[in-house]
């Protein structure tokens, strides 16, 4: 065997048998040693070393600033307008990736990382990824601090000047209580209509809505038809004009005026009318009013509706309203056969509570509440007989041989708990907005008389079921009770109507305006 070694033999430099051969080392890399494919390798590297030498996120900023409107919690989205974002919401981390320029990279994950809500910073942990050779590509992971600065948005910045608004819906009821405007503030506050508005003041007859847009009225007069009857009137006013460009700046008002029929109101309606909306009889009450006015006929139990259009073409006022009531003592009922719905026709004969031990006069009067009156009740009606009207409706009913003979002594309206306590304290409560009185400050009679309105509110919520619907009941917070007054809660709490209508807890939501770190 020759050992001759200056003879040239061809060396193999094929892998080994079993080994890939998709990947041929012909160079090491110039960092670690590590045998790489020349051919591929970016700058003799291999391609660890190569994502410690290279940096894709060159031009990419590490710190940007977002501007925060404390008053109305929006953020600036550049150039001019404001958007509302959750934290660590979807919402707020497109605003934070739309700050950057990518410099032909590409995001391919983005989350915030948690930091100290009153630190004003707001973290975000990218992974962007970009081509750094014809067939390769790269990813890489940063993070970018966003400081959040504090900046006054331009309809927060117009409230603290005058003349701020832009429109404004003067919402008014020509009558002499605010039922009426307690359930559609209530109507209000379950939908959040007035979330929009810039004030909210209270003017002569009823309350006036400011905007900053003409849009948003527009959309709040929308709600108002969607829910009570109306009659809306518009305005416009001219405020200033370029005459180099012809743009002009207008205030615009919308008058709505709601009907001046409310619940348990005693109603004459034109005969002509009557007879158009089914010859239901002149005199009847309201039992609801929603869209439209429902009437109702206790003598018969037969209803009717009245759209606002029908109304506003043949308007008419109210015979009597809830504080001409007179309470009335129930001698006897008996249900005569008819229903409607919980309605049961009854006949009963009655007494004026203020003629007990005064006199034996009783009355006879046809009632819709014979389900729920037995003798002994109290009830709420309107005194027909011996009382004068000062109404064109009810003159003509009078003079009508159709119908003076269908006149009744008593009205009957609803039924009555005497025994209920004043000023009682509920396990539930209800929300107010909050309004601007201005120089409207109501003075102790005012204000004793609204005090009369809220709490029969309060009493047509708990008695009605239906009108309780539109209305949202909270819980009311429990107070800790002091050592002296365990005797006078006690004694309360035995006084009082059972039989009085209660609001149901499963009908209570929970008040988290209320919550605080000690609530469980």
């Amino acid at each position: 065997m020759s050992m001759d070694i200056d003879v040239d033999v061809p060396i193999s430099i094929a892998p080994p048998q079993g080994i890939d051969n998709s990947v041929t080392a012909t160079i090491f890399c110039c960092d670690c040693g590590a045998p790489i494919d020349g051919t591929t390798a970016i700058d003799a590297k291999c391609y660890d070393c190569f994502k410690l030498t290279k940096d894709i996120s060159q031009g990419i900023q590490r710190e940007a600033t977002l501007h925060f409107c404390r008053d109305c919690d929006r953020w600036l989205q550049p150039p001019s307008s404001w958007v509302t974002a959750q934290p660590e919401s979807r919402e707020l981390l497109a605003l934070c990736l739309k700050k950057l320029s990518l410099n032909r990279t590409r995001i391919i994950d983005a989350s915030f990382i948690w930091t100290e809500p009153h630190s004003r910073r707001i973290r975000v942990k990218l992974v962007i990824q970009a081509a750094v050779a014809d067939d390769r590509v790269m990813q890489q992971a940063l993070e970018v601090v966003y400081v959040v600065a504090y900046q006054q948005c331009p309809e927060c910045a117009k409230s603290y000047t005058a003349n701020v608004w832009r429109a404004s819906v003067q919402v008014r009821q020509k009558v002499l209580h605010k039922r009426t405007f307690l359930y559609l503030e209530q109507l209000i506050l379950k939908h959040g209509a007035h979330r929009e508005t810039i004030n909210i003041k209270e003017a002569k007859d009823g309350i006036d809505f400011f905007f900053s847009a003409r849009n948003q009225a527009e959309k709040f007069v929308d709600f108002l038809n969607s829910v009570v009857p109306v009659r809306v009137k518009k305005s416009q006013e001219l405020i200033s004009q370029d005459v180099h460009t012809s743009k002009k700046s207008y205030k615009f008002t919308f008058s709505v005026e709601l009907i001046p029929i409310c619940k348990d109101d005693l109603v004459a309606l034109p005969i002509s009318l009557a007879k158009q909306i089914g010859n239901i009889c002149p005199l009847s009450i309201c039992y609801r009013v929603g869209t439209s006015i429902n009437v109702l006929d206790t003598n018969t139990l037969q209803t009717a509706e009245i759209s606002a259009p029908v109304y506003w073409r043949t308007p008419f006022a109210t015979l009597a309203d809830a504080q001409d009531l007179v309470e009335f003592i129930v001698m006897d009922c008996e249900p005569i056969g008819p229903t409607r719905g919980k309605w049961i026709l009854a006949e009963t004969q009655l007494a004026r509570a203020t003629d007990l031990g005064v006199n034996d006069k009783t009355y006879f009067a046809r009632t819709h509440l014979g389900g729920l009156l037995h003798a002994g009740d109290s009830v709420m009606g309107y005194m027909l007989t011996g009382t004068n009207f000062n109404n064109p409706q009810f003159d003509a009913l009078e003079e009508s041989h159709t119908y003076w003979s269908r006149i009744p002594d008593v009205v009957i309206v609803k039924k009555h708990y005497p025994n209920r306590r004043r000023n009682r304290k509920r396990h539930w409560k209800v929300k107010r907005m909050a309004k601007d009185e201005g120089e409207l400050l109501p003075k102790k009679a005012d204000q004793e008389r609204m005090d009369r309105e809220f709490e029969q509110f309060l009493q047509d919520i708990e008695e009605d079921e239906e009108f309780r619907q539109g209305v949202q009941l909270y819980k009311q917070p429990a107070r800790k009770k002091q050592v002296d007054e365990m005797s006078m809660v006690t004694t309360e709490d035995g006084d009082g109507d059972d039989d009085a209508p209660h609001v149901d807890m499963n009908e209570l939501l929970d008040d988290f305006d209320e919550l605080t770190m000690e609530d469980h």
